[in-house]
């Protein structure tokens, strides 16, 4: 028998829940340090964390659809959760790298001078 189905369904229901519930995490926590780099300006920080999260969604839904291509087939229930947890765990390993990168980013971009003195006379 064929299990494949049966693991789509669970790892797009499970790997949606988490990529929302993190992406709308970070959104509403992140927000402080985007308008700290920003010198307080908040309407652009705003603009800058919705595109942020926006991206976040596709990039991430995205990449968790592709890999059902490369998915192997699964024949019995062991072999599910083995599937469904290396998955799930890859996925997940990816957005932990991608969100200590985006801080990272954010680190410096704090920490530069002329990122600062830039930003002044930014007006959309």
């Amino acid at each position: 028998m064929n299990y494949n189905i049966c693991a789509y369904l669970i790892y797009l229901a499970l790997m949606v829940f988490i990529i929302v519930y993190v992406g709308r995490y970070f959104y509403t926590n992140g927000r402080i340090f985007i308008i700290s780099l920003l010198n307080n300006d908040v309407e652009t920080a705003d603009h800058i964390n919705k595109l942020l999260l926006i991206a976040y969604y596709l990039f991430n839904i995205g990449y968790a659809c592709i890999k059902l291509k490369h998915w192997q087939k699964v024949t019995n229930i062991e072999m599910l959760f083995s599937s469904l947890s290396l998955n799930m765990g890859i996925l997940i390993l990816i957005l932990a790298v991608t969100h200590y990168f985006n801080m990272l980013i954010i680190y410096y971009l704090s920490k530069s001078k002329s990122f600062s003195r830039t930003n002044k006379t930014f007006q959309l």
